[in-house]
């Protein structure tokens, strides 16, 4: 994890409390959308139409399922960690796990996310129209999450301006 410089007139604790309030604020986001994707999904087995999904439908939602069942694990694991070592002096080692626990909550979204848009396109048009949509979300959930960002790392690499 970059190291952020204090804002002016700001401590080392201060800036990790606010490194961690950011953080845990957009978790909170995260884990809505997660959530709400992943409830969705416990249900779908048990909708009259389930038994209907071929091998590859079962494959997608399957895939789906797991991803954001771990999405749900990553994007929870700070809440749950603040509360267990609250007052500890631990703070920082948490912070710097939950920004890479973030990074991979993303990723299994993602996962997730491009699975389902692949399971209900399989199942409503065809499967190549399935690789694509599913495919397009990957694309661009892969650029603006994580290639855009890190672009950006690498062109500022060196610079002294911090946001």
């Amino acid at each position: 994890m970059r190291q952020e410089r204090p804002e002016p007139g700001e401590s080392h604790k201060e800036r990790v409390d606010r490194e961690l309030a950011e953080l845990l604020q957009g978790l909170r986001v995260a884990v809505t959308g997660v959530q709400v994707l992943f409830a969705f999904l416990l249900t779908l087995p048990f909708q009259a139409g389930f038994p209907k999904v071929d091998a590859v439908g079962r494959w997608l939602f399957f895939v789906s399922l797991i991803a954001s069942a771990f999405a749900s694990v990553c994007f929870i694991t700070p809440a749950a960690q603040h509360r267990l070592i609250f007052r500890t002096g631990l703070k920082e080692r948490m912070l710097q796990r939950a920004n890479g626990l973030g990074v991979a909550g993303a990723i299994l979204l993602l996962v997730a996310m491009s699975s389902a848009v692949a399971l209900v396109t399989e199942t409503v048009i065809d499967s190549w129209e399935a690789a694509l949509f599913g495919g397009a979300v990957a694309v661009a959930g892969g650029w603006f999450w994580l290639l855009q960002p890190l672009l950006d790392l690498y062109r500022t690499r060196g610079s002294t301006s911090v946001e």
